[in-house]
């Protein structure tokens, strides 16, 4: 069924779609299955799911799965993660919300716990895994199943109903619908009617004894430079906005300068809103405003558009045919320096600059995305074939980033080798591809300095 778009129910009903035929059943409770929007500020699916408990006069139960199995991730991302879920806790205790956090995979906790639910609301997901937990939840629990799209500003299937080329495609599609749906959310209403402590659930009071129930890759460390949760996201705007949203316009390229707002770990995790950022900048009336509702709209959503109809985001073949058949035909020409999985991931090149950019991320969680370009650029120039360049750069931005396995993530590197991107003029290795080198950073930069700071 397509997301609805009748004038008549408002812009936002246009977020909400029926993801199966059941009919509203006399249960103990309405189900809100939190998995991608982890937050209660600027949530819709939870303040769809707030509605149907007071028009009902019912209880809500807010369920969120913890699951060993989610692709790629490690220690780093789940005590973030876990981080941020405290204080979703602590928010609906507020509101008088059941918070049931279970070690369980996410799409069984919510069968589960639908048998005894009137309804189950649940936030979209982009990525194939989240779709496909969506749709058996859907097919098999006997209650209806609304999910409400919550983590962009317009809803993906409005943007656009096709994968776009590039930002000059989507930007006019995208472009036109943001005023409607830069809308401020209402205040919740605490629910008067509560669920008995029947339902198991995991305590957030001590993370580090949830944290050893998973069986996880602990190998890589909690970032020491971010902490989850909404609350901390928002203070990170606030400083963005108060400190650099003025210069972000020509200093958001510069990796010595810093100048960006480093949030995306917290819309990775669906601890802040796009709607809530956007909103906050655009109520600022510098010249960084509009550069970065280009970034945080056009550009992420535009990421969102490639994972949810390209099938192979992840991989290779998710690319351009062009970008595809250059980088083969060029991919026999020597390389100036040849570099193992091994020594890439503990920053052994030659490259000062490079070896800096992947410090960075091993230490903080986040890579400048001026330096993740150059940083992706240089892994095709000293692979075998960009084809393992590909696969390296996938494994090292998932395994280290706190904003990567994620459509932005997956993007990030897909545009290193071309995707949204065009044709330029052909050299060695790239073809076709855009190339960067060291000598570009050091005219533009003060790149020793970034250097510097993340030097071994």
């Amino acid at each position: 069924m397509k997301a609805t778009v009748s004038k008549d129910n408002g812009v936002e009903n246009q977020r909400i779609r029926n993801l199966n035929t059941q009919s509203f059943n006399h249960g103990k409770y309405i189900l809100y299955w939190m998995q991608a929007s982890q937050r209660v500020v600027d949530n819709h699916a939870l303040a769809f799911a707030v509605d149907m408990a007071h028009t009902k006069q019912m209880p809500l139960v807010v369920f969120f799965g913890l699951t060993d199995d989610f692709p790629d991730a490690n220690y780093r991302h789940y005590q973030f993660m876990l981080q941020g879920l405290q204080e979703v806790q602590r928010n609906l205790e507020q509101l008088g919300i059941s918070f049931i956090l279970r070690h369980i995979s996410p799409e069984l906790g919510a069968i589960e716990l639908s048998s005894d639910a009137s309804m189950l609301v649940v936030d979209k997901g982009y990525l194939r895994i989240q779709r496909q937990w969506r749709k058996k939840v859907a097919s098999q629990i006997h209650c209806p199943c609304i999910q409400v799209e919550s983590d962009v500003v317009v809803p993906v299937e409005l943007a656009s109903q096709k994968e776009e080329y590039s930002a000059a495609t989507f930007r006019p599609k995208i472009s036109k619908l943001v005023k409607r749906f830069l809308v401020p959310i209402s205040s919740l209403e605490p629910v008067k009617h509560s669920i008995s402590s029947e339902l198991d659930t995991l305590s957030l009071s001590n993370l580090s004894s949830v944290l050893k129930l998973l069986d996880v890759d602990k190998t890589v460390p909690a970032s020491p430079e971010f902490y989850g949760g909404t609350s901390q996201g928002l203070q990170r705007v606030h400083d963005f906005i108060k400190k650099h949203l003025a210069e972000y316009e020509n200093n958001k390229n510069d990796p010595s300068k810093n100048c960006v707002s480093n949030v995306s770990p917290y819309l990775h995790f669906g601890q802040l809103s796009p709607l809530t950022i956007a909103l906050a900048i655009q109520k600022e009336k510098t010249p960084g405003s509009e550069s970065y509702l280009e970034e945080l709209i056009v550009r992420r959503e535009l990421s969102i558009n490639f994972a949810y109809y390209n099938q192979n985001y992840d991989s290779y073949e998710s690319l351009p045919s062009w970008c595809q058949q250059t980088l083969s035909h060029h991919s026999k020409d020597k390389r100036p320096y040849t570099y193992s999985l091994d020594e890439f991931e503990h920053a052994q090149t030659h490259d000062p600059y490079w070896n800096a950019a992947q410090l960075q991320m091993i230490s903080t969680g986040k890579m400048h995305g001026y330096m993740r370009m150059y940083w992706g650029k240089k892994i095709i120039e000293w692979t075998s074939s960009p084809q393992e360049a590909y696969r390296i750069a996938l494994y090292l931005n998932n395994k280290f980033e706190l904003d990567g396995r994620d459509p932005n993530g997956f993007t990030g590197v897909a545009w290193c080798f071309g995707k949204h991107d065009r044709p330029w003029v052909k050299r060695t290795i790239f073809g076709k591809i855009r190339y960067m080198n060291a000598k570009g950073l050091e005219r533009k930069f003060n790149i020793e300095q970034y250097a510097k700071a993340y030097r071994q």
